[in-house]
């Protein structure tokens, strides 16, 4: 992810959040911040096939954002409940713009009948990207009060995710002059950001007011040319339609002298084709050089051709004034008019321009610089996680052996990592079996997926399990007996370089999966232990719970083992260690043997690994909410922000991790273990699809190597 992402976040219909995403990209530009821009899920307005700010960047930068991901592939995905698989997507798209800008604008979705959940994909979309969010407010009334007021409910119902980082309000259509008297400051955007800050206490209510857009009605102005498109008129005379901007609409049915109001600069003048008087009228204010818009003739007449003829040199003055027929009535094309869409249109590249200096010029650029210097706690979101499991597992296919073949999860996940290129899997058990089960659960086993039948292959592995054993004394018989068992079966496969990792657990207990790797894989020339991680996939960040799988009492130097061992899996993963050794006392706040057992394992981790981030003892609520370390651990580098969690035996570790992963009903990723020559992973028996379908790629990214240590 870039070093800061900013998502702009619609509160209500009409704000101006196109307006405010593209400006804001202008701000930054002009403090010469390498910025970039994605419009992450489309959301195209009716009667329109795309959106619109790429396209509106595109015009008026070189910038190149990614494509959006569909409307229709966003509402799938919510009928489905698949949100976390789209914010996968999200976070693949996103990818390219942190390699080429230093930060990138992320525009949110609009709260609309035809998708009600947009509240809930830009929470989404927030934790995804690790996002730092921007509310973009148009204020009800021109009365300061009443903002605060509207401030004050938007916040109190803001997601609990949207206030990990201090929350910023861009302010739109913001009406200057009444805010500046009432205010008692002059009517320019840093004099009434200043003063709304101080009157509604920002500071203290933890939010901060980033920019205030004047209210102007000029930036809503529409050009001719726009209205003949929307009208699909007949351009009588074309003049200056690119140029003239329509700021008022007259409909005109009166005498010439009852219209005069009508011929100022910016008008429109909508008439019946008869009344030559009305355009005879227009075509002499063309020659006291006042700019109508121009005129629009109505109805199923003719314009009388002698009349344009004598208007032909008033009408080319100065540009000229555009004249454009229309056979409609009057009061019709007046409604079509009403309702033409104030948005900015893709060609209108002036417009655009003006809109973006306004936004630009109307931020508090001081907060901007130093927001964008600031270092943001790096959070890698369970998106952005799998996604880099993800794309790590497909840079090099590797073929893993699933033991349990013929359950139904595990035929399942195996699809699925299939169809993403994750890996190649191979099936062990009866083949009859197998293709019921995909059968029954209406599955296309494809190319990628092998099913291995292991009866012919039992015989073939007992003279080399022999040969691995022998310092145990394996005899014939014995080893025979054992490969009746397919997990011990496909260990011995991995064992001879056939395949490249082992997944099993979802039907057999850990013991099951882990005492056939430790006998004939065993451990890693640099390992002491061999331990498990979890990586947890709460829903705005990934943690690492580690051991909660392997050592039921581990030592205290084992338990230091277990800590630098799964710092440096994190590590691996893209998540940035910051270790918590846990107990149930906090820095010395309690005592006991166990206490001790974890404060001398954080010391000798500290000497092995002078550069880690560690420190215990802490309690688990002390380790990872800021609010109790601030009381508990004030001093601790670690307390209220640990990323990875070591635990003190395996009855604390393993009642933990499933209290999570069920009460909070996320997805975890393990038991990954660490510290054996190539990769074996265990599955709990409760485990999802997902649950199994990321293990496969947690052990295709750890056979990427050769030691069973996770590829970086």
């Amino acid at each position: 992810m870039p070093k800061h992402t900013f998502l702009t976040v619609p509160v209500g219909q009409d704000v101006g959040l196109t307006s405010s995403s593209i400006g804001l990209v202008r701000a930054l530009d002009r403090l010469g911040v390498d910025v970039g821009f994605f419009k992450a899920l489309s959301q195209p307005r009716p009667g329109e096939a795309l959106d619109r700010s790429s396209a509106l960047l595109e015009a008026t930068t070189t910038l190149k954002p990614p494509t959006p991901i569909s409307n229709s592939v966003v509402r799938k995905a919510t009928s489905k409940e698949e949100i976390d698989d789209l914010m996968e997507e999200v976070v693949s798209r996103c990818e390219s713009l942190s390699q080429e800008h230093d930060v990138v604008i992320v525009e949110g979705l609009v709260n609309t009948g035809d998708l009600p959940q947009s509240s809930a994909l830009n929470a989404a979309l927030a934790r995804a990207l690790n996002a730092e969010v921007v509310l973009v407010v148009r204020p009800k009334s021109d009365q300061v009060d009443d903002l605060h007021q509207q401030l004050d409910g938007i916040l109190r119902q803001l997601p609990d995710h949207f206030r990990l980082i201090r929350p910023a309000v861009m302010l739109n259509h913001v009406p200057y002059e009444a805010f500046s008297q009432q205010l008692g400051v002059e009517a320019e955007a840093p004099a009434i950001i200043d003063a709304l800050s101080k009157r509604f206490s920002c500071e203290s209510h933890d939010y901060v007011i980033m920019a205030a857009v004047p209210e102007n009605p000029d930036l809503a102005a529409p050009r001719v040319s726009d209205v003949v498109d929307l009208l699909g008129g007949t351009v009588l005379n074309a003049g200056d339609m690119d140029g003239r901007r329509i700021k008022e609409i007259s409909l005109c049915a009166r005498s010439v002298t009852n219209m005069l109001g009508a011929l100022h600069a910016g008008y429109l003048i909508v008439t019946p084709s008869d009344r030559s008087d009305v355009v005879l009228a227009a075509a002499h204010a063309a020659t006291k050089s006042i700019h109508l818009a121009g005129v629009i003739l109505t109805s199923d007449i003719e314009p009388d051709e002698r009349m344009l003829k004598f208007c032909e040199d008033a009408l080319a003055l100065d540009g000229g004034l555009p004249v454009i027929r229309v056979p409609d009535s009057s009061f019709r094309i007046a409604q079509r008019l009403h309702d033409l869409n104030p948005e900015l249109p893709v060609q209108d590249v002036e417009r655009i321009e003006q809109v973006m200096d306004t936004v630009g010029r109307s931020t508090d650029a001081s907060w901007l610089r130093k927001r964008c210097a600031m270092h943001v706690a790096k959070r890698l979101s369970p998106p952005a996680f799998r996604h880099r499991i993800a794309k790590t597992a497909r840079g090099s296919l590797q073929r893993i052996v699933l033991p349990e073949g013929e359950e139904p999860r595990t035929v399942q996940a195996a699809v699925k990592c299939a169809e993403r290129g994750i890996a190649r899997c191979l099936l062990v058990g009866d083949p009859v079996q197998i293709r019921e089960v995909a059968r029954v659960n209406k599955l296309t086993l494809p190319p990628l997926i092998e099913i291995l039948d292991p009866e012919p292959l039992r015989a073939r592995f007992i003279p080399p399990m022999m040969e691995l054993r022998k310092g145990k004394g394996l005899t014939e018989e014995r080893a025979k007996e054992a490969l009746q068992n397919n997990v011990v079966l496909a260990t011995m496969m991995l064992a001879m370089d056939e395949v490249d990792g082992l997944v099993s657990g979802a039907i057999h207990s850990t013991a099951d999966t882990i005492r056939p790797a430790l006998q004939l894989i065993r451990t890693a020339p640099s390992a002491k232990v061999v331990s498990s991680v979890f990586f947890m996939c709460l829903p705005d960040q990934v943690l690492v719970y580690g051991d909660c799988a392997v050592n039921p009492d581990p030592d205290a130097e084992t338990l230091a083992d277990i800590a630098i061992q799964s710092a440096q899996s994190a590590k691996a993963f893209g998540i940035d260690p910051v270790v918590a050794m846990i107990s149930y006392s906090t820095l010395g706040s309690g005592s006991g043997s166990d206490v001790e057992k974890v404060r001398e394992a954080t010391a000798l981790a500290r000497q092995r690994a002078p550069e880690l981030v560690i420190d215990g003892p802490l309690q688990y609520d002390a380790a990872s909410i800021s609010e109790v370390a601030a009381k508990k651990a004030p001093d601790s580098k670690v307390a209220g922000r640990a990323n990875v969690f070591i635990f003190p035996d395996l009855n604390t570790g393993n009642t933990t991790y499933k209290a999570v992963q069920r009460s909070a009903n996320v997805i975890s990723m393990g038991p990954m273990l660490q510290g054996l020559r190539k990769p074996v992973n265990d599955l709990s028996r409760g485990a999802s699809v997902d649950d199994i379908l990321y293990t496969i790629a947690l052990t295709a990214v750890q056979a990427q190597t050769a030691t069973g240590a996770p590829a970086t």
